[in-house]
């Protein structure tokens, strides 16, 4: 087994990695382009918590994530890709997909959410869709996000036992520890199907989430074709004199209670 990252390192490369993004987004804005990044993989095998360090120094009015929940009645009667389309970046955009249209061949096709003919038509359209996606100009990379069953457990049970975090543990999510080799096969099929030149699967081992985040981020800093974006400096102006401004009376303004002052002196729970 591959060594876990250190913290401090981890860190100081996490943030670096970070500055590239930033730097990145500045090229995306200026040239026009349009990226979507999709996260899929096993459940508590990482994702969200790589798209949070992907997007934590992002421009949310550039970058933005998309996590669709369950489609409506109305959406089921439509295209199945439909739902998705109004999502896509436009010029200058970045999206990145916390699951995406391959809920159909994993979840969907799993659990039974949809029909055995629904399937194969995905499995047939997903790539015609996508290389219409790229031939439009849209750089677009997917990601699966692997984990060990002993490893995916742990983390479950983690979950269960944090009250911060059991929102991120769903009925679906528990039963795919006694799903596991029927997602197995459902992520060989789709590999298959949809591991195309035009937009191939890039498969993120995350027994160590540090290293899967620090591997997954560089990887997509290597895949777009970024160039440094000389940015205006801004410079801060000089605060004019007061022009016979006066503040009305603090009494006639309501004041959040100083909570924070009632903490001073007093000890940390543990």
């Amino acid at each position: 087994m591959t060594a876990r990252i250190p913290k401090k390192l981890y860190e100081h490369e996490l943030k670096r990695l970070q500055a590239q993004l930033v730097d990145m987004q500045a090229w995306v804005q200026a040239s026009g382009a349009r990226i979507v990044v999709i996260f899929e993989g096993r459940d508590a095998a990482g994702k969200g918590s790589t798209i949070k360090r992907v997007s934590e120094y992002l421009n949310p009015r550039v970058t933005r994530t998309v996590a669709l929940p369950m489609p409506t009645e109305r959406e089921r009667t439509q295209w199945y890709f439909q739902r998705y389309i109004p999502h896509l970046p436009a010029a200058g955009e970045i999206v990145l997909m916390d699951r995406s249209w391959y809920n159909r061949a994993g979840v969907e096709h799993v659990m039974g959410y949809c029909t055995n003919v629904e399937y194969h038509r995905f499995l047939h359209q997903a790539p015609i869709f996508e290389r219409m996606l790229v031939e439009d100009g849209i750089l677009l990379l997917k990601y699966w996000f692997s984990v060990s069953p002993d490893e995916q457990e742990a983390r479950f049970r983690s979950r269960a036992e944090d009250p911060m975090r059991r929102w991120k543990l769903s009925p679906n999510d528990v039963l795919s520890i006694t799903r596991w080799e029927d997602y197995s096969r459902a992520k060989d099929t789709m590999f298959v199907h949809t591991d195309i030149p035009e937009a191939p699967w890039f498969e993120v081992p995350s027994i160590d989430k540090r290293r899967s985040r620090l591997n997954m981020i560089h990887h997509l800093l290597s895949r777009i074709p970024y160039e440094h974006v000389e940015r205006e400096e801004v410079e801060i102006p000089v605060r004019p004199s007061s022009g016979g401004y006066e503040r009305p009376p603090r009494n006639l303004e309501n004041y959040v209670p100083d909570f924070a002052g009632t903490l001073e002196g007093v000890e940390p729970r543990a």
